[in-house]
């Protein structure tokens, strides 16, 4: 039981510092929306993970033929974040207004579950997010029991739940201290960002293609 907690431990803080367009928009969206908007994003990356890891443990076959329209899956999540990156570098708008306790933000149910729904979906539409679960289930399937595969990745899950969770409080302590032209510039350079990785998607998408054909 210990080697596999040793194992989910060391599998959730491989996943909690990798970095991709999830931890960048965490980042973002802590310090434009605040504590709220951190874990409705996050919260959305956190069931497309629970999701995944039941899919490749459980359907470890279904996951290796939907690998075979990665092509898809990769233009797809490219796209979508193609598409936001576009919007936040040069529509989005900051409507936030300054108070006596700093910077604040209002948030309804509708602004949750966009926010959420992205989180989801830039998670779930990575092909390497699929390929890093697929592969972790498909080795540790051969090797271990299914208790202790059950180990290896709630820890895993959990781990990064709570490296995500103090993610969302850093950075959204960091808006306080941040003026609304500030959190603005911010959202245009997270908007390059997403941009940047949208191509860096695609080029590995045809990379991957060439390499195999």
């Amino acid at each position: 039981m210990i080697e596999a907690l040793l194992k989910g431990l060391a599998l959730g803080l491989i996943l909690a510092l990798s970095v991709g367009p999830v931890i960048f928009t965490i980042i973002k969206q802590s310090i434009y929306n605040g504590h709220e908007g951190g874990f409705s994003f996050v919260a959305g990356v956190w069931i497309s993970d629970i999701v995944l890891v039941i899919l490749s443990n459980a359907f470890t076959e279904l996951v290796k033929e939907l690998l075979e329209y990665k092509k898809l899956i990769g233009y797809t999540g490219s796209s979508f974040l193609l598409a936001m990156g576009v919007y936040y570098l040069f529509f989005k708008k900051v409507k936030i207004r300054a108070n006596g306790s700093g910077l604040e933000v209002k948030l309804d149910r509708k602004d949750h579950t966009q926010i959420f729904l992205s989180g989801f979906l830039i998670n779930t539409l990575n092909p390497s997010v699929i390929i890093f679960w697929l592969v972790n289930a498909t080795a540790f399937a051969v090797t271990h029991t299914l208790q202790q595969r059950i180990i290896i990745f709630t820890t895993c899950i959990l781990f990064n739940i709570l490296a995500d969770a103090a993610k969302v409080l850093l950075a959204g302590s960091l808006r306080k201290r941040l003026t609304v032209h500030n959190i603005s510039l911010i959202t245009k350079i997270s908007g390059g960002i997403l941009i940047g990785f949208a191509f860096a998607l695609i080029y590995g998408i045809i990379f991957w293609s060439d390499k195999v054909h």
